[in-house]
């Protein structure tokens, strides 16, 4: 059941540690992308939410967004938590949630990250120190809707707050204290990559034989099946858009997820492949 003041509740939590806007976008039960709004700011959403309400419940669509905060702020989503990892947020996350039952969130707010590869760092250190998705999109189902998903059906749950500390933001140094984060990975020599000419695709589900356990050792690790494959449909010289379009066939998390997963993640696998095979060449 829709609750709208929860909603408001998520909306004020992220303007509180500086979310100035958010892009909207709708999904259907499918996952299939059925509206987008940019850069609402908290008041146009607020004021939107009464009216959108009753039609997301009509048409069975899930209501996804996307905070960007200020300048100096940056918020690590961290996404896949079980009860022990969301246990060691505790004092460090302003917000965290359940978007369906055992499945929890949190969001982080680090002062003085920086720009560029800096703050791209720190983020993925977060998430392994935490033990989190680390190919989460940084969107996320508004508190108060229903997650209308198909594998939830008829009994669809609705996106629920657990804690919310308003204002609460941490500084790098402040995790490394804590031990969530570690520190910066040593440069990687790569071995020559060569990109391959075939354009046919990866076998997906030998990626998805070959992935490591996931988090809760209940099967493979879908996240690292979907980065692998992707990553050798991109040595093959796929673009990302064929990649992303291909992956929601293919993948039963990219369905479940939406386009912006599939997208943020042939986009981070085609970043790696150019990145090893410039180095390949210095």
């Amino acid at each position: 059941m829709q609750n709208l003041d929860e909603a408001y509740r998520m909306l004020d939590a992220f303007a509180s540690v500086g979310a100035r806007h958010f892009d909207v976008t709708f999904l259907d039960v499918d996952g299939g992308k059925r509206g987008f709004r940019r850069e609402q700011s908290v008041m146009q959403l607020r004021n939107s939410l009464p009216k959108l309400f009753p039609g997301l419940t009509e048409r069975q669509q899930s209501l996804v967004v996307r905070p960007h905060s200020k300048e100096g702020v940056t918020l690590v989503q961290l996404d896949d938590l079980d009860a022990a990892a969301l246990k060691r947020l505790e004092g460090v996350a302003f917000l965290t949630h359940s978007t369906s039952p055992g499945n929890f969130q949190a969001w982080v707010a680090v002062d003085h990250i920086g720009e560029g590869n800096k703050m791209v760092d720190v983020s993925r250190r977060l998430r392994k120190g935490v033990g989190a998705d680390p190919s989460a999109s940084g969107a996320t189902r508004l508190a108060g809707t229903v997650n209308y998903k198909r594998k939830y059906e008829p009994d669809f749950p609705t996106v629920a707050i657990v804690d919310a500390h308003p204002g609460h933001i941490v500084t790098t140094e402040q995790l490394e204290q804590l031990g969530l984060i570690g520190l910066p990975e040593p440069a990687k020599a790569y071995a020559p990559l060569r990109v391959s000419s075939s354009r046919s695709w990866p076998d997906y589900q030998r990626c998805v034989a070959g992935a490591p356990p996931n988090h809760g050792q209940t099967g493979p690790d879908i996240s690292r099946a979907d980065f692998m494959w992707c990553l050798m449909a991109a040595q093959r010289g796929h673009r990302i858009e064929e990649i992303a379009a291909r992956l929601m066939e293919e993948s039963s998390k990219a369905k479940d997820n939406g386009e912006n997963y599939a997208r943020i993640t042939a986009e981070n696998a085609a970043a790696a492949v150019a990145r090893n095979h410039g180095n390949s060449r210095a």
